[in-house]
């Protein structure tokens, strides 16, 4: 089996007398959409909080690409290879879908977060913003100014923005919040697309986009991980029906 791009092991996160991570092991290996679910209060936020760098874990460890991360600073992650999509989209509504994606790359590479005349025009950052917005299917309405754009398109373009930074890990927290079941089913046939080529740790409550899409499927509740398995042997699962699938009340 090949390395995992992601490795937690025995993660713990306290606030006060609370356990929001609650002794936590997962890997993400190459390639693989690895989804985890779990009802309100499991610990899913404050799980991609401490991969992504903005809470440090009272115990355990993170490793990424076999390098440990634990203690590592957001931007740092960033660089190496870690990128994210949140909750609640975070673009610039004044711009364009193109300018948007052009400013992820230019922040990335570590330029000042001026945006010029000059810099629009600039290769370096107009072919990598032009390949992330193919990637998500939004090519045609490059020049569009994101407020002009749908929900859905917001969602992609956040995505594209992560895309293009070029990142060997992607963390989507919740990327069908909000949407309907057209939009919906247009972000799975574009997360189908790029399945493989990257890395991806899907947060999600849409059950039917997490089964569609999920090679393995973590369980969190209270903060524990109480299986983890393919997709069908999580719908198989007796404990994880009784703790999350059967609960029609079940969220975020």
């Amino acid at each position: 089996m090949a390395e995992p791009v992601l490795k937690v092991a025995g993660l713990i996160k306290r606030f006060g007398g609370l356990i929001a991570t609650d002794n936590l092991s997962l890997d993400i290996l190459p390639g693989e959409v690895h989804a985890v679910i779990g009802p309100n209060g499991a610990g899913k936020t404050t799980m991609i909080s401490q991969l992504i760098g903005e809470l440090r874990p009272d115990a355990g460890s993170i490793r990424f690409m076999g390098q440990d991360i634990t203690t590592m600073p957001v931007h740092r992650r960033s660089h190496l290879g870690i990128a994210r999509s949140f909750q609640i989209t975070s673009i610039f509504l004044n711009f364009t879908a193109l300018e948007n994606v052009m400013l992820s790359v230019q922040a990335h590479d570590g330029h000042s977060f001026r945006f010029w005349r000059d810099a629009r025009s600039d290769p370096r950052l107009r072919e990598p913003a032009l390949a992330a917005l193919a990637q998500v299917g939004l090519q045609e309405r490059a020049d569009v100014v994101a407020s002009a754009l749908s929900h859905g398109e917001h969602r992609q373009l956040e995505i594209a923005m992560a895309l293009a930074t070029k990142p060997k890990l992607l963390l989507l927290d919740e990327p069908m919040a909000g949407m309907g079941p057209e939009d919906s089913a247009r972000m799975v046939t574009m997360l189908k697309k790029i399945k493989g080529s990257i890395s991806i740790l899907l947060i999600e409550h849409d059950m039917d986009a997490v089964f569609a899409l999920a090679d393995r499927i973590t369980v969190l509740v209270y903060g524990k991980g109480i299986a983890t398995d393919t997709p069908d042997a999580i719908r198989r699962n007796a404990q994880v029906r009784q703790a999350y699938l059967g609960d029609e009340t079940a969220g975020g």
